[in-house]
């Protein structure tokens, strides 16, 4: 399976959730930015929800940035993945650092995405979306930090994601939705896309208009 660009994918989501969602009231579709919110517009324009944005940021191992091995909220909540962390013998000193640059960016994106700012979390159902989940910390903190703020349900939806990653989510969201589940590996978000350009930070502000 291999999605054109972002836009299709979220069309195609879209229409995949619509039969599926067993929605009890409210919704709101959150993006995770960038490139998840482009994905989010389309499908929170089929789904009939506003939209608005989840800007929770992985952490990133120091020699190898991609490579999560955390994530942190708004909060400044942060969530380990402790056989990442044994395996890079990171220190909390290691782990503190990361997390205070990746808090910086995350009130930063605060200031600039203002638009899609949730103000709103009780009795409200929110769909999460990204362009992809890899290991799927960066969607484990949303969703912790969306129920710890009273949400009503929290469900997970993505065009692509390894199918372990799928499993696993199950034990945090109320419900997940992977439209092409796959084991293949290795596995990267951007194999599957052909169109899988860099979103910058005036379109995601245009997205949320």
């Amino acid at each position: 399976m291999i999605f054109s660009n972002r836009q299709e994918a979220g069309r195609i989501l879209g229409e995949w959730l619509k039969d599926r969602l067993k929605r009890k009231g409210a919704c709101v579709v959150l993006g995770i930015p960038r490139g998840g919110v482009v994905v989010a517009k389309e499908a929170a324009k089929i789904l009939g929800c506003p939209l608005g944005v989840l800007i929770v940021r992985k952490l990133g191992v120091p020699e190898n940035p991609e490579l999560a091995f955390g994530a942190i909220d708004p909060d400044g909540e942060i969530y380990l993945d402790k056989n990442t962390v044994e395996y890079f013998r990171l220190t909390p000193e290691t782990i503190k650092k990361v997390a205070q640059e990746e808090l910086k960016k995350i009130r930063d994106r605060e200031r600039k995405f203002e638009k899609g700012k949730i103000s709103q979390f009780e009795e409200v159902e929110f769909i999460v979306v990204d362009d992809g989940i890899a290991t799927g910390m960066t969607v484990e903190a949303g969703v912790k930090y969306l129920k710890r703020k009273g949400a009503k349900r929290v469900i997970v939806a993505v065009p692509v994601c390894p199918k372990d990653t799928e499993e696993r989510l199950k034990n945090y969201a109320d419900e997940v939705y992977c439209y092409h589940s796959t084991t293949s590996s290795p596995f990267a978000v951007g194999m599957f896309y052909r169109d899988f350009r860099q979103v910058e930070d005036e379109e995601v502000q245009n997205l949320l208009q």
